[in-house]
């Protein structure tokens, strides 16, 4: 670079960077580097560093930057520097107050970093390298900024725990690295095949160590050779030294985190494979082992759902198949967190409805599918696919049926109908039968089987436990929506509205933080409103999104306001409780809605209150707070020895930042946490389609492929869980350069035409 007009040495805000480093123009776009401090920079430039020498940052001590205010610059032959202000500095805050820089070290929760202002009209493109002396020494700048950010943040990183501290020192580097508009130089290092800039985050400092050499082993001239000696015994330098920086023992370090946190891997595997329980486990005899058998490593329960009993059983029957099979499997248990829903809808009549398959015209064409067992009996095998499960009452009726038999009964509506058997089967507690029905039947708790034929009727069953009907609303677009904080509650925002959908939500958080105007979202963005008036114990919503048909809203159902800013607690009171439980029972403990280094601060207090250095900490990030605030959070999570892990909670995430740009954020949480050497679980709707109807998309199998960059991947319970645990089990041992015997030719043949 020339230097055109004398280069002076000057103290600037870090919030007026956004031109300074060597023209880069887009230092504060990263979400990574939203809040920095002041910090004052100073640099002597008594030579043009490009062709003649590279700028180095002052440091009196090692870990301590250089605090005194100078200006220097030289005119002409004059080898005296001269104090002075250049008007190229006038769109920076020049900090002349030495009580301003004492309070920039002060640095609190705020990240701070450091860059290099040289040329006084600011015009060194990135692009304009020229040759690789000037790419040389863009990637020394590069590497001192680095090396300035991790010493102003000393003091943080001191706090970390010592397992943590090398992890948090790459993370730091890292964010160093993102506050830069590097693409150029990217580009211009890929094009000489010496560095990818996209791949270096879990060991940063390693791999621009390694591009210097590199380019310094290309520079020919003896100036070069002198300048590379002069930057090798710079003390700044001296972290390169150590041992735990190179790229293998940082490799090493990512991958004993998920090991410590996740468990290891199975056979060719390259990720974990999480799935979501509920009281279906429970309640079976086999979905645990059937899990475990197909591939799962992970268990996880959610806290929001079901109680300490159903809990309890769950993690039993896991410990029970994990022993008998041998097959190790972790438990984590997330935490509700202050997640906003819809309270539970008033319970609607135990009868099931039971439809066989018809064509167009009416004509039954498949009668439906129906198990019968005892209660307890279990499911029914995982090759049947039954239309209604019924328990009953009655063993001896049971038994005493046979294939090709029929039983009789009245429905709920007083109609005749009968069942045919089809098949039957052992199970644990006596024998399940597979049946037909032909007829459209209503069938509730208390109905009378029949053995159509017996002469004896003594052998009777009854029909047990039949659910409720789940109860919902269906929204339409231009409907009105009550949100009412207590179901008892008069209609206070429009007498008009009485005859609209009304649903609870029991959290004040809601009702004392929206507005007008704002747009909401339901059921994880299915259904979206704009919320029209409130009061201190209702919400009117006008629905301007749902099915062409309508969409339900039932309950325990998500409730998101993307543009409003809802103070929630760190952990709730009912956290605490399941936290206790959680505590004694599983493996890790998933943090739901984390925002930001508060929440991390109360969990971690909690902690280590229950003296729990062991347990497993999984941050849930599914708000737009978790994503910008994530390496905060991180810092504060690694003061802790316990293992920690981060989750991409998509279905809040994507309704909580835009669903356009989930792609990007989860890419940049994968960055991050890889930088950390953080383990990362991939989750929400992978392979949805297969587990709930048994036919999976093309667009997710290869969404699952793409999970195989994080740590563990998360299936959520469905009809058809165990072929997606499955396939995702394939799809996980599978390698792109594994093709069968016949791709191989095709691929060939293909290439020479």
């Amino acid at each position: 670079m020339h230097i055109k007009t004398p280069l002076r040495c000057v103290f600037i805000s870090y919030s007026s960077l956004a031109t300074a480093a060597f023209g880069f123009s887009n230092f504060t776009s990263s979400s990574l580097c939203k809040e920095f401090a002041q910090l004052p920079i100073c640099f002597d430039a008594k030579k043009p560093i490009c062709k003649q020498k590279f700028v180095q940052l002052l440091a009196a001590q090692e870990g301590n930057l250089s605090r005194t205010i100078t200006a220097c610059s030289t005119s002409g032959n004059n080898s005296e520097p001269e104090e002075s202000r250049t008007t190229a500095c006038t769109n920076f805050k020049v900090l002349a107050d030495t009580e301003k820089c004492e309070s920039s070290r002060d640095v609190g929760d705020k990240f701070v970093t450091s860059i290099l202002y040289s040329d006084a009209d600011a015009n060194f493109k990135a692009g304009n390298l020229g040759n690789q002396d000037n790419l040389f020494d863009k990637l020394k700048a590069v590497h001192l900024h680095i090396l300035a950010m991790e010493q102003w943040n000393a003091s943080r990183l001191k706090l970390c725990h010592r397992t943590y501290l090398v992890s948090a020192a790459n993370l730091i580097h890292y964010v160093a690295l993102k506050s830069l508009d590097i693409g150029q130089l990217k580009a211009d290092l890929s094009s000489l095949g010496l560095l990818n800039l996209e791949t270096i985050n879990p060991h940063v400092l390693a791999s621009l160590s390694a591009g210097i050499q590199m380019l310094e082993n290309l520079k020919s001239n003896s100036f070069a050779s002198k300048t590379s000696g002069e930057i090798s015994n710079s003390k700044i330098l001296s972290i390169q030294e150590k041992k735990e920086f190179t790229v293998n023992r940082m490799a090493k370090r990512e991958f004993d985190r998920s090991k410590l946190l996740l468990g290891s891997l199975r056979e060719q595997r390259t990720s974990h494979i999480m799935v979501t329980v509920g009281e279906e486990a429970a309640e079976s005899e086999t979905l645990i082992t059937d899990l475990l058998k197909t591939g799962t490593t992970i268990i996880r329960i959610n806290c929001a759902h079901g109680n300490p009993a159903t809990w309890s059983e769950i993690i039993r029957r896991v410990k029970q198949s994990s022993q008998m099979l041998e097959k190790p499997c972790r438990i984590i248990m997330d935490l509700a967190g202050p997640k906003l829903r819809t309270d539970k809808l008033k319970a609607g009549p135990c009868i099931m409805k039971i439809s066989p398959k018809k064509n167009a015209a009416g004509e039954v064409i498949f009668p439906s599918q129906i198990w019968m067992s005892p209660q307890g009996g279990g499911p029914p095998p995982s090759h049947a696919s039954p239309d209604a499960v019924l328990y009953i009452d009655g063993q001896e009726f049971l038994s005493k049926l046979e294939i090709g038999d029929n039983v009789t009964f009245c429905d709920a509506r007083g109609k005749k109908r009968s069942l045919r058997i089809s098949n039957k089967y052992s199970v644990f507690a006596g024998v399940g039968l597979m049946a037909e029905c032909k007829n459209t039947s209503y069938v509730k708790s208390g109905t009378i089987l029949y053995i159509k034929g017996k002469k004896s009727k003594s052998a009777v069953g009854f029909v047990r436990d039949v659910p409720a009907v789940e109860q919902f609303v269906r929204l339409r677009v231009g409907d009105l929506l009550v949100i009412s904080r207590d179901s008892l509650n008069e209609h206070e925002i429009s007498s008009s509205n009485i005859g609209s959908p009304r649903v609870t939500c029991s959290s004040g958080y809601l009702f004392d933080s929206v507005k007008p105007g704002q747009r909401i979202a339901f059921d994880d963005g299915k259904i979206w409103g704009v919320i029209k008036g409130t009061s201190i114990s209702e919400i009117l919503v006008s629905i301007t999104h749902a099915g062409p048909r309508g969409t339900k809203l039932g309950s325990e159902k998500s409730i998101n306001i993307p543009e409003s800013d809802i103070q929630f607690e760190g952990l709730t009171s009912k956290d605490l409780i399941d936290l206790d439980f959680v505590a004694t029972h599983a493996d890790m403990v998933g943090v739901s809605f984390v925002r930001d280094v508060q929440d991390i601060i109360v969990l971690r207090r909690e902690i280590e209150k229950r003296k729990l250095e062991n347990l497993g900490i999984i941050l849930k990030i599914e708000t737009k707070g978790g994503y910008k605030n994530l390496p905060l959070m991180l810092l504060e999570a690694m003061k802790s020895p316990n293992p920690v892990g981060v989750m991409i909670a998509r279905g809040d995430l994507a309704v909580e930042c835009g669903w356009e740009n989930l792609a990007d954020i989860q890419d940049e949480i994968l960055s991050t946490c890889s930088a950390a050497h953080v383990p990362v679980i991939w989750a929400t709707q992978v392979l949805e389609s297969l587990t709930k109807s048994g036919v999976p998309t093309r667009a997710e199998i290869t969404d699952a492929a793409s999970g195989r960059r994080a740590s563990c991947i998360m299936l959520n319970k469905g009809k058809h869980i165990l072929e997606a645990v499955s396939t995702l089990d394939t799809i996980l041992k599978t390698s792109s350069t594994e093709l069968s015997p016949e791709v191989k030719p095709l691929m060939l043949s293909s290439h020479l035409s």
